[in-house]
Order: structure tokens, then sequence, then C-alpha cells
């Protein structure tokens, strides 16, 4: 009896859940086509889902806190612009230096919305609604309206994200620091409690001290950075910056967080979670193709997996809030 509690309560975890729906997912795959699960195809899948793993974490701190970045994606690609555009004109200049160029415009565009949250009381969702068509149409200026392609970028910037180490490709490398980072960042200091906090009580976190201002500009800093060194290992990896890039990847990033098991609510989440719903989402898109369905069934899919995670998280919460009031009740 004992056991069998123990299994349960190991199953009802949101990471072992998705960890069991991956195998799974792997498994099905794996009939219509075996060499889905090689090593060097696993590893184009994690290499593919690295850079949403990132974004989706910036996203993870904001939504933690109880907000929605939308404009992750216009961030992504006026960051990426900027930086091509330096490395276009100023081939000189080191890649590390123009990496920390794209990361440094993020974080420009992220303290903008942090601002306006925090100190205009503008709603996150309407904040970053609006910056999510600014920074877009600041791309088309920056550009005028023209891409950066291969041939003008330099040999150095596109090994950003193309060079290895020990086998495993840099793209993945950025992937992994930067989630040790965020787990780091989250769980084991001062301010990745507050996030929390703010999350799930913003009245309780005020009353001890917690500053809702300093949060809402932290989370959206950090998700700007995020963006603008995303920007700049898109534009390097597929050797182009185009004014439409990373359009519509905001939604990915959230689905990312749902199916990890993040509260839209907030309070709730953990940046495993969030890795393995990215995780997740990349094993489907490169399945599609595997398996012979249509790209158009693509969207599809994802909606339908973000509204089960989404009936999930609802269900997993009334049954924490029940137990708490039988708890207290007892």
């Amino acid at each position: 009896m004992i056991r069998l509690q123990s299994l349960r309560k190991i199953t009802q975890r949101r990471d072992t859940s998705l960890i069991i729906l991956i195998v799974l997912l792997l498994a099905v795959v794996t009939m219509r086509a075996p060499g889905f699960v090689s090593a060097d195809n696993i590893q184009r899948i994690v290499n593919d889902t690295s850079i949403l793993v990132m974004v989706s974490l910036g996203q993870f701190f904001v939504i933690l806190a109880g907000g929605i970045d939308l404009s992750v994606g216009s961030v992504i690609g006026l960051s990426g612009m900027a930086a091509a555009m330096t490395n276009q004109y100023y081939p000189g200049i080191p890649a590390v230096v123009v990496l920390l160029i794209g990361v440094g415009v993020g974080l420009v565009l992220g303290l903008i919305n942090g601002v306006v949250v925090a100190y205009g009381k503008v709603p996150a969702i309407i904040t970053t609604l609006g910056t999510l068509s600014i920074y877009r149409g600041l791309t088309f200026v920056l550009s005028k309206g023209q891409w950066v392609t291969a041939h003008e970028m330099t040999d150095s910037y596109m090994r950003l994200p193309h060079g290895n180490l020990f086998g495993i490709s840099n793209l993945i490398w950025w992937g992994v620091l930067v989630s040790v980072l965020m787990f780091y960042f989250s769980g084991y200091t001062r301010r990745g409690r507050e996030i929390y906090a703010i999350g799930g009580n913003k009245v309780a976190a005020k009353f001890v001290g917690v500053s809702e201002q300093k949060i809402y500009m932290i989370i959206f800093t950090l998700s700007g950075m995020l963006g603008g060194l995303a920007g700049v290992l898109w534009t390097s990896r597929y050797a182009a910056a185009v004014n439409e890039t990373a359009s519509g990847f905001e939604l990915q990033t959230v689905a990312a967080c749902v199916i990890g098991g993040v509260s839209i609510a907030g309070g709730s989440g953990a940046v495993p979670g969030v890795i393995l719903g990215a995780l997740f989402l990349g094993i489907i898109n490169n399945a599609l193709p595997v398996i012979n369905l249509s790209p158009f069934y693509q969207l599809f899919i994802q909606g339908a997996i973000v509204l089960g995670a989404m009936l999930i998280n609802t269900v997993s919460e009334r049954r924490r809030e029940q137990e708490l009031l039988k708890g207290r009740q007892r």
C-alpha cells in the first residue's frame, strides 16, 4: 500500500509525467521511423530546441510573477538584426563582442517593458502586446526592409552556434549554460524566491518587504537579455537576419511553460519542467515530417497540447486547494 502511494505521488509530479510522455512519444514515432531515436537525431532535436529552451526560461520568470511577455519574438528579431548588421558593417569586431551587443539590445528592450509595467502600472499583457509591434517595426526601420545574408557575415560570427565541444554543438552548450544559471537563480537566490512570492501572493509578499517594481524590472530585463542572446544565435545559426525572424515565437515559449507545469496565474512552476516542455514541443515538430503528417497540422496539434496542459494544470491546482482545505479542517 505504501509503495502504491509512493508510486502515485511520483507519477503525479509534472516532471515525471512529462518524461514518461516523451518516452511514449519517442516509442510511437520510432515504430514509423526506427532511426528517429538515433544518437545523431536526438542531438539534432536537442540542438533545434536549445533556442526555445533559453527564451522559454525568460518567459517562465515573467509568468511565474503573474505576467506574460508577448514581445519576445520581436526582441529576438530586433536584437538579431542589430547584431547581424553590426557584424556586416564592422567585420573586425570580435564575434563575442557582437554577441554582447545583441544581448545588450535585448536588455534595453526588456528594461523598457519592465519600466512600463513596474512604474507605468500598465498590465504586462497590454505592455508587451504594444512593444511586440513597436520592436518589430523598429526591426524594419533599422534594416530598411533588407536582409543580412550568409555572404555578408563573418565566419567567426556564424561559428558561434555551429562549433562543438566534446562532440556536442555549441548551441546545446549555450542552452545548458542558460538552464543551469536559471535553475540556480530560481531556487538558490533571494530574488528567485521573491519572484515566486510575488506570483503566489502579491499582498503577502509586499508585507514581508518584497518590492513588486524591482521584481518586474528584473524579470523583464532577464527575458529581454535571453531574447537578445537567442537573436544572435538564431541569425548566426541560420546565417540570415530577416525582418520576420521569430515571428510568433512568443506563443511557443508560452506553450513550453504551460506544458512544463507553470501556472499561468503565477507562483508555481520549475525550470526542469520548462526544459521538458520545450523538448516535448521540439520532438513533436521534428516528428511530424517523419510520420508523414502535413506541417499544417503543427499549429493544430500544438494548440491542442497547450489546451490539454492548461486543463491538467487547472485540475491539479483545484486538487491542491482541496487538499489544503481538508488539512486546515482537520
